[in-house]
């Protein structure tokens, strides 16, 4: 059903590859919603995906740009707004990677370099996305930027690696970034903090079939899928979230709040 929230909204969504992810939902949702978008993406992950798939379904252009690249995000925005007719008003970054994660490095045991790569692509992109829209007024007044993230930021999860570091510095500087952007340009900055879901990117952490079993047992909820997500974002990309900005949001069926579960109980007094 669709309820027209983001009629004539303008936007840039990263990260979409494939069916399986966030962001691809979150476009699908955003069309249907009524808002126009450009799809962006690295060049290696648009060899490996579906964006061409999802450009077409959406009626949406794509530019490639390396968000570690400030050249390539000022070439981003630029054109966007040249595509899109005018100001941004609503951006998702949905990108996460891990060196270490992907070649099975321990986390008392990181290889730096990978380490500080991981680092730059998880974290510090959303700084320099930012950034380039600030420095360019490329936000509307009331406009939305909004991050994907993952509750080991806060809390440990031995096989989530490096990832949990990357994280918590992306909600930092969802906080400090927010600050300015909305004293200075009325535009709102958030994280979304997603139940583990079985994407393309998340399927690469050791042991994520557990990850998934034990939160959904955990959940009163159970977990949120990839289009829950998507209509989450939706609500914060709308006009009815106006206000709300700074948050690191929590979108995973009440994992973040619930201590033990009667079934987390239950399974480990089995006899």
């Amino acid at each position: 059903m669709s309820y027209n929230l983001l009629k004539g909204k303008r936007g840039i969504i990263f990260g979409a590859l494939d069916e399986n992810s966030i962001a691809w939902k979150t476009a699908v949702r955003v069309h249907e919603e009524g808002g126009t978008f450009v799809l962006t993406n690295a060049p290696i992950a648009m060899r490996m995906g579906k964006i061409r798939d999802l450009a077409e379904q959406t009626g949406s252009e794509i530019i490639p740009a390396d968000a570690t690249s400030t050249e390539d995000l000022q070439n981003l925005v630029d054109k966007s707004m040249e595509i899109l007719g005018g100001k941004i008003d609503f951006v998702l970054h949905s990108i996460g990677m891990s060196v270490n994660v992907r070649k099975g490095r321990h986390y008392t045991d990181l290889n730096y370099d990978w380490m500080t790569k991981g680092w730059d692509v998880s974290a510090v992109s959303f700084h320099k996305v930012m950034q380039t829209l600030y420095k360019s007024d490329a936000m509307s007044e009331w406009g939305s930027i909004v991050a994907l993230t993952y509750m080991a930021a806060q809390r440990t999860f031995p096989d989530y690696n490096d990832m949990a570091d990357n994280k918590s510095y992306l909600e930092s500087i969802a906080r400090s970034f927010g600050y300015f952007f909305g004293k200075d340009k009325k535009v709102r900055v958030n994280t979304i903090s997603q139940s583990p879901t079985p994407t393309t990117a998340g399927q690469g952490v050791k042991g994520f079939d557990g990850f998934i079993s034990y939160a959904e047992k955990m959940s009163p909820l159970g977990n949120a899928t990839a289009l829950d997500c998507a209509n989450y974002t939706v609500t914060l990309f709308s006009d009815l979230t106006k206000r709300v900005t700074m948050q690191n949001l929590y979108n995973d069926g009440g994992f973040s709040n619930t201590g033990v579960s009667q079934e987390v109980i239950e399974r480990f007094t089995e006899e």
